[in-house]
């Protein structure tokens, strides 16, 4: 029998509705791909005007990067990280953060209440920022917790973080090692020999899958271990293949994180992304996110990303942090516009898209792929071979010629 308190009461209504779909989004990720993104004849218009704009925009190499020179110039100072991160650099969090020059502002710290930490100064600490664009909505936007990768005595912290917030998503974008050698997370989620507990909280993990794209996708189950509520289901998505600093050879996976993540519905909590520090990988990531999730809803806002990341920035520090990060956010954004766009005819062409798509067009040279040092690659007598040392091999019967990479090439940089 309903209890008196939710008979008749659309909120209750309202609160099922949305935990039901959070449901039966693990429920289709257990078996199943996630779907190809359906779009209604005005999304279909939204999305075919971004595409064309971010086309062209592309073309603009010179200024795209002259515009992460101009984020970077205004990047916040030592003086004013003082005054606004004040809770932060308090002497009795300073252990609470990875790194010393990554910290939350106040105005938008994800603050714990009840927090393990019962001393007054800490505030309900945690390094961890919420994160939002303007023109986002609960209901149709993604919001972001954007923090870094917890430590061993915060572990409790992050989960309790999840619960307060009903966080339905964590997206893992970081190793736990990097180099044999360099801690970048701690392990707070693995629990595949049963429950796992830490402090009050206790993790179940209820099934996990590997996809073709290298993601690790778990679904835990997140409770206060004397709690007679049921526990709190939570979709753990981990790409450790992302390099610290840099970007992915492809989009393919970061575009299949979008839209394993885009199923859940934006109203039922917000998703939480970290890295290592919490701001370059993750400010790429929840960059593209939101982007994508604008355009659908045809917010012209959206295609002006220096604003995007600038608003980002205003709220966690160093969001997006290298040039070959903001060129990335272009390069995903396209490709996933060309791929809601396109409409396969058959098994065999959707395959061959794939297969395409796992290398991805240079937008400067119709390159097809990033070539590695000692790959060979065609290229036609009207295309421009992208900088670094090639050496001409032979001509191909197309009227191609097939040369040799004999340097790594970074494609971004080209100023």
């Amino acid at each position: 029998m309903a209890s008196a308190s939710s008979v008749g009461d659309p909120t209750a209504s309202s609160v099922s509705a949305k935990s039901n779909t959070h449901q039966n989004v693990f429920d289709s990720l257990a078996g199943s791909p996630p779907p190809r993104i359906s779009i209604t004849p005005d999304q279909h218009k939204y999305c075919s005007e971004a595409l064309r704009f971010f086309k062209e925009k592309f073309q603009c190499r010179e200024v795209i990067a002259q515009e992460f020179a101009d984020i970077q110039a205004k990047r916040l100072t030592p003086s004013e990280m003082l005054r606004s991160c004040t809770v932060a650099l308090d002497g009795v969090n300073l252990e609470k953060n990875r790194y010393k020059d990554v910290i939350p502002f106040d105005k938008n710290r994800v603050i714990l209440n009840p927090c393990k930490d019962y001393r007054p100064s800490a505030h309900g600490y945690i390094n961890a920022s919420f994160v939002s664009a303007d023109g986002s909505s609960s209901e149709s936007v993604s919001r972001f917790i954007a923090t870094q990768g917890p430590m061993p005595h915060t572990f409790e912290d992050f989960w309790e973080m999840a619960i307060q917030n009903r966080c339905p998503a964590v997206v893992m974008l970081t190793r736990l090692v990097d180099n044999y050698r360099w801690v970048k997370c701690g392990d707070y989620f693995q629990a595949e020999n049963g429950p796992r507990d830490f402090g009050n909280i206790a993790i179940l993990t209820k099934w996990i899958k590997t996809t073709k794209n290298a993601l690790l996708l778990r679904h835990l189950e997140v409770n206060y271990k004397e709690s007679q509520e049921p526990p709190l289901s939570v979709l753990h998505v981990q790409y450790p293949e992302w390099p610290d600093h840099g970007v992915p050879e492809d989009t393919l996976t970061v575009r299949e994180i979008f839209r394993v993540t885009h199923q859940i519905p934006p109203s039922v909590g917000p998703i939480v992304v970290h890295c290592s520090a919490g701001i370059g990988r993750t400010g790429t990531y929840c960059t593209i996110h939101n982007t994508l999730q604008r355009i659908l809803i045809g917010d012209k806002s959206a295609l002006d990303l220096v604003n995007t990341i600038s608003i980002f920035r205003s709220q966690r520090i160093g969001m997006v942090q290298t040039m070959d990060q903001f060129f990335f956010c272009y390069e995903a954004i396209i490709d996933e516009l060309e791929d809601i766009l396109s409409e396969p005819t058959s098994i065999s062409d959707w395959l061959k898209k794939r297969s395409f798509d796992r290398f991805p067009r240079s937008r400067s040279t119709g390159l097809t792929g990033y070539p590695k040092a000692g790959q060979t690659t065609v290229f036609s007598a009207n295309q421009k071979l992208p900088r670094g040392s090639w050496q001409k091999k032979k001509f191909n019967k197309t009227g191609g010629t097939l040369y040799r990479r004999k340097t790594q090439f970074n494609h971004h940089k080209t100023l």
